[in-house]
């Protein structure tokens, strides 16, 4: 059985002459046993007619945003969040310009944007635009944001020049998803415990002392490693935020005490943990088992108590065999801070980030990590939506876990 089958995929197809070959390419998804939705953009109807892929898809084609005779409404929220992966073959230099700079003005862009798994970008077009910089700048950039791009096979092209740019052959295109996907059953069976969001210390009924973490991070590595066949358990503070795969066991806490003493029971026997949580340094002392009045009283003293280090605590009960990762958040001196806090809590892996990058940590839907590994090997990754900055971190993992063995 195919590694496809079962898979949901958005089929994006453009207007070139190779969107023929996307006819060939949807059967052998139907074949491989994946569910295909099929988007495409306006032009692309002008080179293969929607009835055929339809028919083939056993799926209504998406083109417009809503249907003009019906005013039913396309969402491409919903089907970014359906697909395991989008592939869009054959893209042009005119898809490929507007996926790298957001411009959202057809389906398929818009699609994209809202794509949480992995997008494969098959680019077709003639030699002098493949090779143009401006082209080559907006594969780049798409490179950048973790997308990828099966290259373009060199031949006969419609122009009748010869050379870089046929889209290549659907059979090829299937056979890199699916080591794409083989790959990313690097973690079936293995047992995964990850923490995530803030974590609330009492004040009092009504008050806490916590913090700005939305649980985005922990959130989107727990959906990762789910994809990849593991059995997680997510150990999360008050977050606003669900998961979608069914598969995950969601233990939530309040406290860092909470957190800790959850993350001891599935600790044993996890292979790997990954300490994503922003942990409260502080608790108070003496939580108020009534609200703190302002009236006729004064500004009350707060004393605070060191919480427990949960990382550096499961440092020290770590066995041979078991991986340990933890993130660091620093405002300044990040490198040396984390690398102190990689020795220190006997850590394999420290996911480093700091405040001082744009668009990174707390609240955001991006964010830009170093990884800093026991070897002293670090490697530094762009600004990227989350969910493949998940991704990075879990190849990351991965790959030292497979090196150690």
């Amino acid at each position: 059985m195919s590694v496809l089958s079962g898979k949901h995929i958005v089929l994006g197809i453009c207007g070139g002459i190779a969107a023929y070959k996307s006819v060939s390419l949807l059967r052998l998804f139907i074949k491989a046993g994946a569910e295909v939705q099929v988007v495409i953009t306006p032009a692309g109807k002008e080179f293969i007619t929607p009835v055929t892929l339809s028919a083939l898809s056993h799926k209504p084609v998406v083109s417009e945003f809503f249907s003009a005779n019906t005013g039913e409404w396309h969402s491409h929220v919903d089907l970014g969040l359906w697909a395991d992966c989008m592939v869009i073959a054959p893209a042009t230099a005119s898809t490929i310009g507007k996926m790298a700079n957001g411009i959202a003005d057809n389906m398929l862009v818009t699609t994209y944007l809202s794509a949480k798994s992995p997008v494969f970008i098959a680019p077709a077009m003639d030699l002098d635009m493949m090779r143009h910089p401006s082209t080559q700048a907006n594969l780049s950039r798409l490179r950048s944001y973790g997308n990828h791009i099966i290259e373009p096979a060199s031949g006969y092209l419609a122009s009748g020049l010869e050379g870089k740019g046929r889209m290549e052959e659907p059979e090829n295109i299937v056979v890199y998803l699916e080591r794409f996907f083989a790959e990313r059953s690097d973690l079936e069976g293995k047992n995964v415990l990850i923490t995530a969001g803030p974590t609330y210390e009492k004040i009092d009924p009504v008050r806490f002392i916590g913090n700005y973490s939305s649980g985005k991070m922990g959130y989107a590595i727990a959906e990762e490693c789910a994809s990849r066949g593991a059995n997680v358990t997510l150990v999360s503070g008050p977050v606003s935020i669900s998961v979608k795969n069914p598969g995950i066991n969601v233990v939530r806490v309040e406290s860092a005490k909470e957190m800790l003493d959850e993350c001891r029971k599935a600790f044993p026997t996890s292979e790997i943990s990954i300490m994503c949580a922003a942990v409260a340094d502080y608790a108070p002392a003496n939580p108020s088992d009534r609200k703190i009045k302002r009236e006729h009283q004064e500004v009350p003293v707060i004393t605070l108590v060191k919480n427990p280090d949960i990382a550096a605590t499961l440092g020290k009960e770590k066995r041979s065999g078991q991986m340990l990762v933890g993130f660091a958040l620093e405002t300044d001196n990040e490198t040396v801070n984390a690398t102190e806090k990689l020795a220190k809590k006997n850590l394999d892996i420290i996911v480093l980030n700091s405040l001082r990058d744009k668009g990174a940590c707390f609240g955001t839907d991006t964010n830009k990590v170093s990884i800093i590994k026991a070897d002293g090997s670090r490697t530094d990754f762009p600004l990227k939506d989350k969910a493949k900055v998940a991704a990075d971190i879990v190849d990351e993992i991965i790959n030292f876990s497979q090196s150690k063995a």
